[in-house]
């Protein structure tokens, strides 16, 4: 295993930690990393802004009957389209 994670691994450790799969090692390599990277540092506080206001948007949606009804209404308008 290398000592030092590239910008590549430390985004992807980042997106790891923000939905708490990282490792402890994982954890550790990439906060080592965002100690000399300002654009990585950058890229996990966007990526921390952005979870924070996925989770509280309170984003609904449709339950799965009405999904279902929803896309076979629309295939059957496109096929009376098509017609």
């Amino acid at each position: 295993m290398k000592l030092f994670f590239t910008c590549t691994q430390t985004a992807h450790a980042c997106d790891k930690s923000e939905y708490k799969e990282a490792g402890l090692l994982t954890s550790i390599m990439m906060k080592i990393h965002l100690l000399s990277c300002k654009g990585c540092r950058k890229y996990s506080q966007r990526n921390k802004k952005l979870t924070h206001c996925l989770k509280s948007a309170e984003i609904k949606t449709l339950p799965s009957d009405k999904k279902k009804q929803l896309k076979s209404h629309l295939r059957h308008q496109a096929e009376k389209r098509m017609h």
